[in-house]
């Protein structure tokens, strides 16, 4: 039996190494940025003025724009689309593409955003208030050119991260949304992401049209190990993806999430600047593009574009924004 065993994980590493190679280095990279309001806000600013700075300044032409469901729908049935119409007409007349994230689940902490109405309603009508507002947003903005993906969720299947936030998650909900957007907009495709480091990458990959990951480096736990850079190599990435096309077949595949801001277990206006710089100092935004590159991808959206304006507006702190705008 030991010997058996020994067989069966030589056999797997040899795969695995053999995987490794398929791997074909991309001509030309794509970069992205995502971009809410939600994120600004935390963090004291101008909205309008540091979106119009990514686009105009920047000159980023790819956006993911996040429709959280408490900014939306602020009462029962009455939709707010002031900031998400000014987003898309912006980025429409700029020739810049839109990837819109819909779902009760979308990034940010604490993970599941909900309008306070909501909170107290019971599992099905909850579920049913989450349909109607995604029907509102994919009906507002489906005839948009500029609509790339509707992304539906965010990392669904990561639910250790997010039980406490999030409840249960149920995959027959998240078939229901997709079914809905596809019903809405047949000729769009759908995004589904998964973490990258820890996620396992079957159920989301078999999901939708697209398929997303995140991409972190540099992590912080608390009350356990601190600080952390996982242990990966950029390898690590080119096997997984490699294994997820081999069991489920090729589809397009991007990073949605490229860290690029401070990982923080408290608000970033809370927290000093040194320890903001210790966790994503220039050198490690540097570290994070070059390990993505090698990868096997070649779309990147980076998660930060609001902390850069931040950093250069209101802590002279440039250096981010500066590079930034080199990539772009």
């Amino acid at each position: 039996m030991t010997k058996l065993i020994l067989t069966i994980v030589a056999l797997i590493l040899v795969a695995l190494f053999a995987l490794s190679f398929d791997y074909s280095p991309p001509d030309k990279f794509t970069y992205g940025v995502s971009f809410s309001r939600f994120h600004a806000d935390e963090l004291g600013l101008d909205w309008k003025e540091t979106y119009l700075a990514i686009l105009n300044d920047l000159g980023v032409r790819n956006f993911r724009f996040s429709a959280h469901w408490p900014l939306t729908e602020p009462k029962d049935g009455e939709y707010n689309f002031r900031e998400l119409d000014f987003q898309m007409n912006e980025a429409k007349n700029a020739g810049a593409s839109v990837i819109m994230a819909v779902g009760r689940r979308l990034p940010g902490w604490p993970e599941c955003h909900e309008p306070e109405w909501a909170k107290d309603l019971d599992k099905a009508k909850k579920q049913d208030k989450v349909l109607r507002y995604i029907e509102a947003v994919v009906n507002r903005y489906k005839n948009y050119p500029n609509i790339l993906y509707w992304q539906v969720e965010n990392e669904p299947h990561l639910t250790f991260f997010s039980r406490s936030a999030c409840g249960e998650f149920e995959d027959a909900f998240l078939e229901k949304e997709l079914d809905l957007v596809k019903k809405l907009d047949p000729e769009r495709l759908t995004l589904i992401t998964d973490s990258g480091e820890f996620g396992t990458w079957y159920k989301t990959y078999r999901h939708g049209d697209v398929f997303g990951t995140s991409m972190y480096l540099y992590i912080w736990w608390r009350n356990f190990i601190g600080s952390l850079r996982y242990p990966i190599t950029p390898t690590f990435f080119v096997i997984k993806h490699n294994l997820a096309k081999l069991i489920y077949g090729n589809k397009p595949a991007i990073v949605i999430e490229l860290s690029s801001e401070p990982w923080l277990l408290q608000p970033i206006t809370d927290t000093p600047i040194e320890t903001q710089l210790e966790r994503m100092g220039v050198d490690k935004f540097n570290e994070m593009i070059e390990f993505s590159s090698k990868t096997g991808f070649d779309t990147f959206y980076l998660w930060g574009a609001e902390w850069w304006y931040w950093m250069k507006e209101k802590q002279d702190h440039p250096e981010f924004w500066n590079r930034a705008k080199e990539i772009f």
